[in-house]
């Protein structure tokens, strides 16, 4: 079975990136891009903006899909994962909903941090290694 899951790729202005550290299964304790699965009815930007909203309690624009993974999950389950850039517009960060805590990192920090498998090389192969 294949889940289509959406995700916001976001920079400050400093060009750091933020990240939520997960805080349920899978990826429980990793940092990695905030998103989640697409509820029925919703297109990938609706998606985006309610998973960014209540993961770290920014508002986003949401602009063009930056690239696609596919990730397994338990039990045969297919995570197909679109994300896509994204502009804050309002809100105050927190974390919220699944994630156990929410930051901006900047690149080196990125490579420091325990991430989802795959991040750094699907961030790479989009051209955001640099950030």
């Amino acid at each position: 079975m294949r889940v289509r899951c959406a995700g916001g790729i976001v920079h400050d202005g400093s060009g750091r990136l933020l990240l939520v550290r997960r805080g349920r299964p899978p990826g429980e304790g990793l940092w990695s891009i905030p998103g989640g699965r697409v509820e029925p009815g919703e297109d990938d930007a609706a998606a985006v903006v309610r998973e960014l909203r209540e993961e770290t309690g920014l508002d986003v624009a949401v602009g063009a899909l930056a690239g696609s993974v596919d990730r397994p999950g338990p039990g045969g389950v297919t995570y197909e994962i679109h994300d896509y850039a994204a502009e804050v517009t309002g809100g105050v960060l927190r974390a919220g909903d699944d994630a156990s805590d929410v930051r901006w990192a900047d690149p080196a920090e990125l490579r420091e941090l325990p991430v989802t498998p795959g991040l750094l090389d699907a961030l790479a192969s989009w051209g955001l290694a640099g950030l």
